[in-house]
């Protein structure tokens, strides 16, 4: 796979994912809505860092990360355009976020246990091939994440077995450990993982964690 990385979104987990892509030599251009707003970040990425529009942002990557609000994940995609999605490999680190407040620590979302933002993404646009992932973190541990020498897993799922292979290697150099979870469907269990990983941050101010799956 070319080095480049098209990463649609500008907020923080956008800005961090494309500091990781940034750090491992890939060429990184964010898309946003008002690129002038990240005149700054560009400056400061370095070289290799670029900013465009959705379309462009789509048009430069030959992997692209969705790292927007789940609520903005699909009109934002259309933004970008079917033509510049098809084929490409979408990492898809969006939840479905209801803009509602937590409830004793539990995030809301806009989707039910038979559902998920991801399997909508992907009826939406069936020439993509979206892979979920860095949906189950904060965006501090994302990139190469620091636990005392031992690896968090990444749970994965997507239809796609190669871009499931693709985003399983950009994980690996990330640092993290993969656990595939099977086809999209999947992402209704991968998706609440964001919940359970807020709770003791929206309760207790705890944010630096992660999952880990233990196998024997």
């Amino acid at each position: 796979m070319s080095k480049s990385v098209g990463v649609l979104g500008s907020g923080v987990v956008a800005q961090a994912l494309a500091a990781g892509f940034l750090s491992e030599g890939y060429d990184v251009m964010i898309g946003t809505r008002e690129p002038g707003k990240l005149a700054s970040w560009q400056q400061s990425a370095g070289r290799l860092a670029k900013v465009g529009g959705f379309s462009e942002a789509a048009r430069h990557g030959s992997l692209l990360v969705l790292a927007v609000k789940g609520t903005a994940a699909a009109s934002v995609l259309d933004m970008a355009g079917s033509a510049e999605l098809a084929g490409k490999v979408i990492i898809d680190a969006c939840n479905p976020l209801a803009d509602l407040p937590p409830e004793d620590g539990v995030l809301r979302f806009t989707t039910a246990l038979d559902a998920s933002l991801m399997e909508d993404l992907q009826r939406r646009f069936p020439a993509a091939r979206f892979v979920k992932a860095f949906s189950c973190v904060g965006n501090a541990h994302m990139v190469k994440p620091d636990f005392g020498g031992v690896k968090p897993t990444m749970f994965i799922c997507g239809d796609d077995p190669q871009a499931k292979i693709a985003v399983s290697a950009v994980l690996d150099r990330f640092g993290w450990e993969v656990a595939d979870m099977g086809g999209a469907v999947s992402a209704r269990a991968i998706e609440p993982l964001c919940m359970l990983w807020c709770i003791p941050g929206l309760l207790h101010g705890q944010w630096n964690h992660a999952f880990k799956l233990l196998k024997r």
